[in-house]
């Protein structure tokens, strides 16, 4: 994995003061905390309907001193802004092309020397969709790896890390309990999310 803002040590503790500061000031409260096996995990980014989740998702993470990487559409690191994006956890990814991303991720958190959280969001777009895309659990299940279950409630102004969810391979029970999980969570444009 890339080298961040995360393992920046001065910036790093700038920006969690920052966050900190931020997130309390403006309402929101942060829960949970990465558990003991958590250190190498996919979290899933949901609800996810606005293009404030970044900021916000990078602020909890700050606050929860995690160590975070996330998807993004390939049009978020065009010049000149892609060695920014990168800094900030981001990993590219061209959704037109067919490639095996899953594998691609599997791979890399198992290589990787220490603690590395891979935030996904299982909706594959802030727009509105019905149906969750299931990368995020084939690269758990493939890098043997929890998923941590991290959620943002914007009606509430609660975020944090929820569960831990082990997956069974059984998708369709597994799936299942996940969604059931997110139901009530609000996102942004909250008529844009469905946990169904």
């Amino acid at each position: 994995m890339h080298h961040t803002i995360f393992d920046t040590p001065i910036v790093n503790t700038l920006l969690r003061a920052f966050s900190v500061s931020f997130l309390k000031i403006t309402g929101w409260k942060i829960n949970g905390s990465l558990p003991p096996n958590g250190s190498k995990s996919v979290l899933i980014a949901a609800p996810h309907t606005s293009n404030w989740d970044l900021p916000y998702t990078l602020m909890v993470a700050f606050a929860l001193r995690l160590n975070v990487y996330w998807m993004g559409k390939e049009q978020l690191f065009r010049p000149p802004f892609r060695s920014l994006m990168m800094w900030l956890g981001g990993i590219p990814v061209e959704r037109e092309k067919s490639n095996n991303l899953v594998a691609a991720s599997v791979e890399a958190i198992k290589a990787a020397d220490g603690p590395v959280q891979l935030i996904v969001p299982p909706e594959g777009t802030r727009g509105k969709t019905r149906y969750w895309k299931t990368g995020f659990y084939y690269i758990a299940l493939g890098a043997q790896v929890p998923i941590v279950m991290a959620y943002m409630d914007y009606e509430k102004k609660i975020s944090g890390l929820g569960p831990v969810f082990q997956p069974t391979g059984n998708i369709e029970a597994d799936m299942a309990s996940i969604k059931a999980f997110y139901a009530p969570f609000k996102g942004k444009n909250a008529d844009q999310f469905h946990a169904e």
